[in-house]
């Protein structure tokens, strides 16, 4: 790594997707923090136009700035989709620089957006790794999990409305079976019971009886 003097407001230290370049001191938003440069390549040179690398910022269609140099400390600064600087570009001048847009904190990681063109061709495929990328991806992962705990939740819900109701109606159907049982068994013993079977014989009337002799005589 190139030795940088202490009083740049910068250093080179482990990021989470590498190197990255973080600040040493506060730095203001508008300010001026570190040029991106190297070798200017020219599109319309066959050998330059052949040259490929991850460090190429274009200046314009015809003239690229090849970065890949270790003097170029700026290399070091990642991409973010949340960026707390800029690259301001200056195509006449062939000069780039780098802007803070936020003010930045001593520790914070120094970033910038790469463009739609490079995030396409080296970011988009592996997945970008920037802290809002990460935060956004938390999030999603979290509200996954939060949406499998509520389905979760309510599948347990219905299996236990579905097994009290079962409960419920299996009671029922028992004292049913119980009343139904019951009942057959109060009209089966009125059936067998045996009514009196002693016959009542008519009644005879009395035959008169003979008059005696002395109610004859009288």
């Amino acid at each position: 790594m190139p030795a940088i003097p202490s009083t740049k407001p910068y250093r080179i230290g482990r990021s989470k997707t590498g190197l990255g370049l973080f600040a040493t001191k506060p730095i203001k938003k508008g300010t001026k923090i570190v040029r991106y440069f190297g070798p200017l390549l020219d599109s319309k040179k066959a050998e330059d136009d052949a040259i490929e690398n991850k460090y190429l910022f274009e200046l314009d269609k015809r003239w690229t700035i090849d970065g890949s140099i270790r003097e170029n400390v700026a290399r070091y600064i990642n991409h973010s989709c949340k960026p707390n600087a800029e690259s301001d570009v200056k195509p006449r001048k062939k000069k780039i620089v780098i802007r803070a847009i936020k003010d930045i904190e001593p520790g914070e990681e120094i970033n910038y957006d790469y463009g739609t063109d490079y995030f396409k061709a080296y970011l988009k495929p592996i997945g970008c790794k920037c802290e809002a990328c990460e935060k956004k991806r938390a999030k999603k992962k979290a509200e996954a999990r939060a949406e499998r705990a509520q389905a979760k939740a309510k599948d347990e819900r219905k299996a236990k409305k579905k097994a009290e109701k079962l409960t419920k109606d299996k009671a029922g159907q028992r004292a049913k079976a119980r009343s139904k049982s019951g009942g057959e068994m109060t009209r089966g013993t009125a059936k067998t019971r045996r009514p009196v079977t002693g016959k009542r014989g008519k009644t005879k009337s009395a035959p008169a009886k003979t008059l005696t002799r002395q109610a004859k005589a009288a």
